[in-house]
């Protein structure tokens, strides 16, 4: 089987599959651009543990991690099977790396559930959640990603879930997307270019180098999965950019593509 790409994903606010004015028909558009996977390994922002935990839920519950949002949005569901064993070998391939992991049973947080509900919306993968670490850097997320790489080689999808840039207290929920903060633009720009020239020095340590990286990132946890993503890719990676615009003036929707060469 020929290996499959890694992605990352700008997940956006908990409402995207029910805010028409959010992209979220893109990210069916882009399910259709990925070759199907056998299995899903998911990293998210949204749940982080000391170490990595890999989850081996057979039914894993959907989590509505969030509060003060339309009823409609409690009601949704991404009833996808769980994949345990592919949880306990990315444990185990975790640990020949000499990155301590364990395994625990754990459902989909919104940062998994929300974007596989609009790319893949029959629940028919099997879908297991690696925990990050917040208070780790961008070299150990890349080096999970380095240790789980050959997973893709057994047809299994290394997805990210955060965000491009998230810092919520510049949020304007009433902006339109051409309001967005210019410098939100300076910094996706930056790491853009970066990505595309393979320059992985240079990202891993983007708070020193990027513009404007601590106003976009006051804190790391949404851009962690997308270096997990990055470690996982292929040395001679080609990338893949879906840009959705930026909403509520500095969250950018957007999301990357690592593919084989």
């Amino acid at each position: 089987m020929t290996s499959l790409p890694s992605v990352f994903i700008s997940h956006g606010a908990p409402t995207l599959p029910i805010d028409p004015s959010m992209p979220s028909g893109e990210f069916a558009s882009l399910a259709e651009t990925l070759p199907r996977p056998r299995a899903i390994l998911m990293l998210s922002a949204h749940w982080g543990t000391t170490q990595p935990v890999a989850s081996i839920a057979e039914r894993p519950e959907t989590i509505h991690d969030f509060y003060g949002f339309p009823r409609a949005l409690y009601e949704l569901r991404y009833p996808a099977p769980g994949a345990p064993d592919l949880a306990r070998n990315a444990a185990a391939l975790l640990g020949e790396h000499g990155i301590a992991a364990s395994t625990m049973e754990h459902g989909l947080d919104h940062g998994a559930w929300v974007p596989l509900l609009l790319m893949f919306p029959n629940a028919d993968i099997p879908v297991a959640q690696l925990s990050i670490q917040p208070r780790l850097d961008a070299a150990h997320h890349f080096g999970i990603g380095r240790a789980l790489r050959d997973l893709r080689r057994d047809g299994v999808m290394i997805v990210g879930s955060g965000q491009i840039t998230h810092n919520l207290r510049m949020a304007d929920f009433g902006a339109r997307p051409e309001d967005a903060d210019p410098r939100v633009d300076e910094f996706t720009h930056w790491f853009e270019a970066r990505l595309a020239d393979r320059d992985i020095d240079a990202l891993l340590d983007y708070r020193a180098r990027a513009p404007h990286a601590a106003l976009m990132h006051p804190t790391d946890e949404h851009l962690l999965p997308v270096f997990g993503a990055l470690g996982a890719a292929a040395d001679d990676y080609q990338l893949r950019i879906q840009s959705l615009g930026t909403f509520q003036r500095a969250l950018a929707m957007t999301n990357y593509v690592f593919a084989d060469a």
